[in-house]
């Protein structure tokens, strides 16, 4: 049977729209089944938890499951690579921090690039550090503690979580706008970093809050400043590094990201839900006992703030040749 020409036009019109039209349906109804979010993190830690406050914020809201999956590693670049690659369908989305910024420099060999293969959902948190010190170490402020290691060049031990860590960074930062010079002691992690300063092993720490705040509040730690730019409702009596190093600024943005080509039906549909969260009685109070700080970010303004962080943290790497253990 031969069909007339208007017809052809028709059904091959018809035809074309059909991947549109079952994106939009799948997306109009989406989730329709448990979806995933991959920590880069071992189970236990931040980036754990906050995974699993979002995954359970996000479970209640759309009614279906957002499972946590760990796949530590590489500093989290085995968990981005992962999602990267996953079906842009939504059902796999990536919990997200400042490390994918840092990362983007400090790996050579990544098989993705975060900016232009991931689509920024929201945020929920600024994690700030915080920089502690051993009790046995006299100074008890930022001014003290750079003259005494300006006076000592190479005598203070400054412990991190390991060479591209946040504690890491946030040390590189304060060494390049402070200039002194004390001696590096890269752990495997923050546990062993911080089981390591209480025993006096080392002296000095731009730890996490959630891995230290306990520890100066029991006494065992002497806290010297946040990392932000300025205080933190949770520790309103703790200065801000700024207040002695003018724009200095460090912290983790935690949220949520996608891979690229999701429909942004579905990236809209869970950034309007996560945004929400830090306005919640129940998820500010978790944040706050975190000493985290919270932070509704969506979409555009996300992606911009990816682009600032990984620009600055390309520049202080650079600047100190650090590279990957």
């Amino acid at each position: 049977m031969k069909l007339p020409r208007r017809e052809i036009l028709r059904l091959a019109t018809a035809a074309a729209a059909l991947p549109a039209v079952s994106r939009f349906a799948r997306a109009e109804n989406y989730p329709a089944r448990p979806a995933r979010i991959i920590a880069g993190f071992p189970p236990g830690g931040v980036n754990d938890t906050y995974a699993r406050l979002i995954g359970q914020w996000l479970s209640e809201r759309l009614g279906q499951q957002f499972i946590v999956e760990n796949r530590s590693g590489a500093g989290g670049t085995i968990a981005a690579e992962s999602v990267a690659r996953s079906v842009p369908d939504g059902y796999t989305l990536l919990l997200t921090t400042s490390a994918e910024a840092w990362n983007a420099t400090l790996y050579d060999n990544l098989k993705f690039n975060f900016i232009e293969d991931f689509a920024p959902v929201a945020t929920v948190s600024r994690a700030p550090g915080l920089l502690v010190v051993y009790p046995s170490l006299p100074d008890k402020s930022v001014p003290e503690l750079i003259a005494d290691a300006k006076s000592h060049p190479g005598k203070i031990t400054v412990a991190s979580a390991g060479v591209g860590s946040a504690p890491h960074m946030y040390w590189e930062l304060f060494r390049t706008m402070s200039g002194v010079d004390m001696v590096h002691v890269p752990y495997r992690g923050g546990g062993p970093a911080v089981a390591d300063l209480l025993g006096g092993q080392v002296m000095v720490y731009f730890g996490t809050t959630a891995s230290t705040i306990a520890h100066v509040r029991a006494g065992r730690l002497r806290a010297l400043a946040v990392t932000t730019a300025t205080r933190v409702p949770a520790l309103p009596d703790i200065p801000a590094l700024a207040e002695f190093l003018p724009g200095y600024e460090a912290s983790i943005y935690v949220g949520i990201a996608a891979p690229r080509d999701t429909p942004v039906e579905i990236v809209n549909t869970l950034s309007r839900e996560i945004i929400r969260a830090p306005a919640d009685p129940n998820m500010a109070r978790r944040i706050a006992d975190l000493a985290d700080v919270p932070l509704s970010v969506a979409t555009s303004d996300f992606a911009r703030l990816i682009v600032e962080e990984t620009e600055k943290w390309r520049r202080v790497i650079r600047a100190a040749n650090i590279r990957p253990e």
